[in-house]
């Protein structure tokens, strides 16, 4: 089993990487998150977010796991997939997607809950995009939730509703705009009725015994390694395992069976929501780098906060998720600037040094070092050596700070604008 994962706050173009090599495994797997993100994938002209859905759904012949890890919205899922067919009607997701068992629902009153703890000065706000993740994720660690299994329990309706009433009945209580109950109850029942048509099974068994028939998987991540629950800058984190070691048990899926593990970083930094970010950008080449890099949220269209490249974030990222191959994205973005700048170390206060954190100290000072910045369109170049000079030199600084090599290189937001490069 492959991996793909996001090495800084998401968004790095994960969905390109994963719809360009997808084709050459037989299974994608998603392991962690729910709708909350977004992985956008351009086809013929034309560009789509995927939430839900593992990023290999376009390719003929690959057979697509939501897993276990991962908590899943039914009513967005519905939604998701009837845009997915009128996006592209000779996909038929009902052959190719199969669904865990143990995968946690979120319910509607998830949504409202988050919304409810999003606008609560009395509950720690963090910008989260309102769709109930954190919610599911909670009752899952409390026992009260329910699984995608529970489907075909005679009891399912009345333990839905049980819930539906009990939240309710919590969130009436304060000064929130409620949708009616019975709405959201049948909005829910209905979506669950559409999830029937496709194959919900013990997923981790599937995915091992592909493996054991010398069948090749490719696992996919929501966020990046910087949100991670554990490891990331909490608590401005997602509610999931967002690392290679969340892969294995999202999966369920032994580490001794992980082969490569491709980690995603653009050239400069992004971050949606609040939270530490010691590269930011605040004057108006903040401004022009998200215009010109579309840096605005796949669900919320919400922009994101932009900063420069942090070596201390990156080299942490890279060590706790085991990065094999580092795919840098972006660079095309930074094309046209007289020179970029790229953070090696945080100066603490108490006069030491970091090299690598994951906890990026408010007080640090990050240091940068300027590079001189590269000339016109690189998105049409179709081999490395022609790329400028100023961005080979770029790219060879990283992979001597990394330590790690940079294999491909995104030269712009087209399916087809990347390079592999010969660093592996």
């Amino acid at each position: 089993m492959d991996i793909v994962l996001g090495l800084q706050w998401g968004d790095e173009g994960k969905g390109k990487f994963i719809d360009l090599i997808s084709e050459d495994y037989h299974m994608t797997a998603r392991f962690n998150g729910g709708a909350n993100a977004g992985h956008s994938i351009e086809r013929n002209g034309k560009r789509i977010t995927l939430k839900s859905l593992p990023s290999g759904i376009f390719m003929k012949g690959v057979q697509n796991v939501i897993g276990t890890g991962t908590v899943l919205d039914p009513v967005s899922l519905r939604k998701e997939i009837l845009n997915l067919k009128q996006f592209d009607e000779t996909i038929e997701p009902e052959n190719t997607l199969m669904i865990s068992k143990k995968a946690h629902f979120v319910l509607p009153t998830h949504r409202l809950l988050d919304c409810f703890m999003e606008d609560n000065l009395e509950y720690t706000t963090i910008g989260t995009t309102r769709n109930g993740i954190a919610q599911a994720y909670s009752n899952k660690i409390l026992r009260q939730n329910l699984r995608v299994g529970d489907i075909d329990s005679l009891d399912f309706k009345s333990r839905v509703e049980q819930i539906l009433e009990r939240d309710y009945r919590l969130l009436a209580g304060g000064d929130m705009v409620l949708p009616s109950l019975e709405e959201i109850s049948r909005e829910f029942f209905e979506a669950v009725d559409f999830m029937k048509k496709f194959t919900r099974t013990e997923t981790e068994i599937v995915l091992n015994t592909a493996l054991s028939e010398g069948k090749k998987i490719l696992a996919e991540g929501s966020q990046a390694a910087m949100l991670d629950i554990d490891h990331g800058t909490y608590p401005y984190v997602t509610s999931s395992s967002t690392t290679a070691a969340g892969a294995c048990v999202g999966l369920g899926i032994s580490p001794k069976k992980v082969g490569e593990i491709f980690g995603i970083a653009k050239a400069y930094c992004t971050r949606v929501g609040n939270g530490m970010f010691p590269t930011e950008i605040f004057d108006s080449l903040g401004e022009e780098i998200r215009q010109k890099g579309n840096e605005f949220g796949s669900n919320t269209g919400r922009p994101r906060r932009i900063g420069w490249l942090d070596l201390p974030a990156l080299r942490y990222a890279i060590m706790i998720t085991g990065v094999t191959q580092v795919i840098l994205t972006k660079a095309d973005v930074l094309s046209g600037m007289e020179s970029v700048s790229v953070c090696t170390h945080y100066e603490l206060e108490d006069g030491n040094v970091a090299r690598t954190s994951g906890i990026l100290p408010e007080n640090a000072r990050p240091v940068l070092k300027q590079m001189k910045g590269w000339e016109g369109d690189i998105t049409a170049i179709e081999d490395a050596s022609n790329l400028p000079e100023e961005l080979k030199a770029f790219l060879s600084f990283l992979n001597d700070e990394l330590g790690v090599p940079i294999t491909y290189l995104s030269t712009g937001p087209g399916r087809d604008e990347i390079l592999k490069l010969n660093s592996k």
